[in-house]
């Protein structure tokens, strides 16, 4: 694979999830792969292995979800894998784990959330979630020029994009919103030299072509 002079970064949610299939807030509850978020992983590195898709290295959530998925894209395409937590889910605080009408009758959201203020009573604000965004954005760009592929969760991906486009989160979570369904990945290209950010995709997996294994 040849090198490149600038950042190219892979931001890839999860396969389905047993919390996921069953409607669980998810957060940092440790849910693992459904069978067919098993499926989802291996349809999509057979086709990033058929199409010549590689990496210089896969950084994964260690939460089981993501860790799934990055172990087995690694082991198809054959590239290195390391876990860090900034690439966790949102901390969602006594919610995590709970079904969406449960969480509401135990901790009923308020009316009004400014971005300071704390989801499931003790779990990350949205403020807090963008200043971890930023350190993670920043454990790669401090690393060498390359292609990096990431496995993370959705409101995580969310603010991460929200660091690179200069996006400030909004009270009661208003504002621009970013698709991440499972399988599904935005590409961000970051020239070290301009400090220049371009989106250059965010694809949906239904959108992509399908190989045989």
């Amino acid at each position: 694979m040849d090198t490149i002079d600038y950042y190219q970064i892979y931001l890839l949610r999860h396969g389905e999830s047993t919390g996921n299939a069953n409607g669980y807030h998810q957060g940092q509850y440790d849910f693992p792969l459904s069978e067919k978020g098993i499926q989802q992983a291996k349809q999509l590195a057979y086709l990033w292995k058929a199409k010549g898709v590689g990496f210089d290295l896969i950084i994964s959530s260690p939460l089981a979800r993501a860790k799934q998925t990055a172990e087995i894209i690694a082991q198809t395409l054959l590239i290195p894998l390391e876990f860090d937590p900034l690439w966790m889910e949102r901390d969602a605080g006594l919610i995590s784990g709970l079904h969406p009408e449960q969480a509401q009758k135990l901790y009923p959201r308020p009316e009004f959330m400014s971005v300071f203020d704390k989801v499931g009573k003790t779990g990350e604000s949205q403020w807090e979630l963008f200043l971890r965004a930023g350190k993670a954005i920043e454990s790669i760009v401090t690393r060498l020029p390359g292609r990096y592929l990431v496995v993370s969760h959705g409101g995580l991906l969310n603010m991460i994009l929200y660091v690179a486009l200069g996006i400030f989160p909004q009270p009661n979570f208003y504002g621009a919103q970013f698709l991440f369904t499972n399988t599904g990945f935005a590409v961000l290209n970051f020239y070290p030299q301009t400090h220049n950010w371009l989106l250059a995709e965010l694809t949906h997996p239904t959108l992509m072509e399908t190989v045989d294994e």
